[in-house]
């Protein structure tokens, strides 16, 4: 009677976590002062939804819904 071969080769590396992913509330969206609450983002142009600010060295807004981009400051 023969062992079975052992598994020769490099060993098996730990799975990595994901990333946590941040959250955020509904309300850091806007600026609350007294009775008006008023959007901290830009709309879309194209299509009127909330846009992203992506901060670094190129900052650009973009949209989501439609893909929109815009190269500019904030």
């Amino acid at each position: 009677m023969s062992q079975p071969a052992k598994e020769q080769g490099k060993p098996k590396a730990e799975p990595q976590k994901p990333k946590a992913k941040k959250r955020r509330m509904r309300g850091d969206l806007y600026d609350l002062s007294g009775a008006v609450a008023k959007l901290k983002n830009r709309k879309c142009p194209r299509c009127g939804s909330v846009m992203a600010f992506h901060g670094g060295t190129a900052q650009r807004w973009v949209c989501g819904s439609c893909s929109f981009t815009d190269y500019g400051q904030k």
